[in-house]
């Protein structure tokens, strides 16, 4: 039986404000039951401990009583109406309502033990109600009171990121778990590896050297793909992308679930090029048609119906661009937030991490206070979205002032936040590019054996990794192919000696 409160109405007219007033869903009874319970046997508190907080409960009075309960019980001692007293022998709105009294009319209406979790649970679900519908409040004044500089698009994505934060509110950091959970995890994984095709427990990237060094592209990693302008950084980026999304095959389950059973639905934000620019490099990978004549319109006849049949194989694809220029980390996460929520969701690209915008107050704080909060951000969003972040990086001009130019990880811009938060980071090294603008004078000695070099390292590419924490470092090659910017496994034959860093 719930405990009255003995407080006036909200209204004394008896009309409690209006017709229209309804009160913010909450349950007195439950809050007292369980205060109760804890109250008779501080155990209870341990079974609500791990998601009930003092903010959660309706009436303030209940929400101060649960605080000192547990301030009592984390010190090890004994919470109950005679050593709560003390602490409100003078609380005046406990003074309304009884005074001291009221905690062992508390006790008295305990429920048992065994149904706290339940009452805590219920007690939990009305305060996110309640959030719910202040977050709703939220929107409509910020939508009738707007600053003149801030557009509608601005605030639904505020009203989204708050929406899918309360959505998500109490699935992650969820304390302890047994270790034999989490031995069943790893052992599912392994499985999922032997029964894959290639043997990788992560999502493959369709360059087989690459999956066999890292397994494939791990969940929640963020993985930093760096190279100086000119390396193929985006292409590559955008061959990954295309081999998850094209490979995407579910299963879905009786639950109504999803079971992901190769590839994934693949997030773009590409944040230099547009939607048509990448879209027509994938066009030209596909079709082996340089992207340049397709821009240039320079193909003929059986070239157009070529790209006519790529691009009907492409349309169904489930590659999502976002090309949107000057995104925050805000709204690029709040945006693969939705994508999820709507699509599903196997890998994210960032294309690349310095055109990202962190919040004002980093900003001001200096470009490095800024990237450090972009770099946590994306890896935060990887745990929190469990999928692999591909984010592509500049280096910084250190590299072209050395006779070995291959990059190393301290030619990252911005180095130490990037260095320190990524799981993995690889370097793209082309020897072509430098070699071709250290030509000599033809018909010297140096000239052909710039040549016969030439001809070796044409069309390969090196990929270093240089960090990785789940997996070995070293490099591999690949065939690149600058027309169509494309990279394809090398073929073994020509494959060089492979180096470690």
């Amino acid at each position: 039986m719930e405990i009255a409160l003995n407080r006036p109405a909200p209204d004394a007219s008896g009309s409690e404000e209006s017709s229209d007033y309804r009160s913010p869903p909450h349950n007195l009874e439950a809050e007292q039951s369980l205060l109760g319970a804890i109250l008779v046997n501080n155990e209870a508190w341990d079974r609500v401990a791990g998601f009930l907080a003092p903010e959660h409960f309706f009436e303030a009075v209940h929400a101060r009583i649960f605080e000192a309960a547990a301030t009592l019980i984390r010190a090890g001692k004994l919470a109950s109406p005679v050593t709560l007293k003390t602490y409100f022998e003078r609380d005046q709105a406990l003074n309304e309502i009884g005074g001291p009294v009221y905690l062992a009319r508390l006790a008295a209406s305990a429920a048992a033990i065994i149904n706290s979790e339940e009452y805590g649970r219920l007690i939990y679900d009305l305060a996110l109600r309640r959030r719910l519908i202040g977050l709703g409040t939220d929107v409509v004044n910020d939508a009738f009171d707007a600053l003149p500089e801030t557009g509608a698009r601005d605030i639904i994505e505020n009203a989204e990121q708050a929406l899918y934060e309360l959505a998500e509110t109490g699935k992650y950091g969820q304390g302890f778990r047994p270790f034999g959970v989490a031995l069943t995890q790893a052992i599912d994984m392994a499985a999922a590896a032997y029964q894959r095709d290639g043997g990788l427990s992560g999502l493959s990237c369709g360059l087989k050297d690459i999956d066999e060094k890292m397994g494939g592209l791990q969940p929640s990693d963020l993985i930093i793909l760096a190279g100086r302008p000119a390396m193929g950084k985006s292409a590559l980026a955008s061959n990954i992308a295309y081999h998850v999304a094209r490979n995407y095959r579910a299963e879905h389950q009786p639950d109504g679930s999803v079971r992901l059973l190769d590839g994934g639905v693949v997030a773009l934000f590409s944040l230099e090029m547009s939607a048509e620019q990448l879209a027509t490099r994938i066009i030209a990978e596909q079709s082996e048609i340089p992207s340049e004549r397709i821009r240039r319109g320079k193909i003929g006849e059986e070239e157009f119906h070529r790209l006519v049949e790529v691009s009907q194989e492409l349309q169904s694809l489930p590659l999502y661009i976002d090309a949107t220029g000057g995104l925050t980390i805000a709204q690029l996460a709040a945006r693969a937030r939705r994508l999820k929520r709507q699509r599903g969701l196997g890998l994210v690209v960032v294309d690349y991490l310095q055109l990202l915008a962190g919040s004002m107050r980093r900003a001001s704080e200096g470009r490095v206070q800024e990237v450090s909060e972009i770099t946590v951000g994306l890896k935060a969003l990887a745990k929190e979205l469990n999928v692999p972040i591909l984010a592509l990086s500049q280096l910084s001009r250190q590299v072209e002032n050395r006779e070995d130019k291959r990059p190393q990880l301290a030619d990252l811009r911005e180095s130490g936040s990037i260095e320190q938060d990524a799981d993995v980071v690889l370097f793209i090294y082309r020897e072509e590019y430098y070699h071709q603008r250290h030509e000599p004078r033809p018909g010297t000695a140096e000239y052909l054996e710039w040549q016969e070099l030439g001809e070796k390292i044409t069309g390969i590419a090196e990929i270093i990794i240089g960090k990785q924490r789940h997996g070995p470092t070293g490099s591999v090659q690949l065939h690149f192919d600058a027309a169509l910017t494309k990279f394809q496994n090398l073929d073994r034959e020509d494959y060089l000696p492979e180096r470690h860093v």
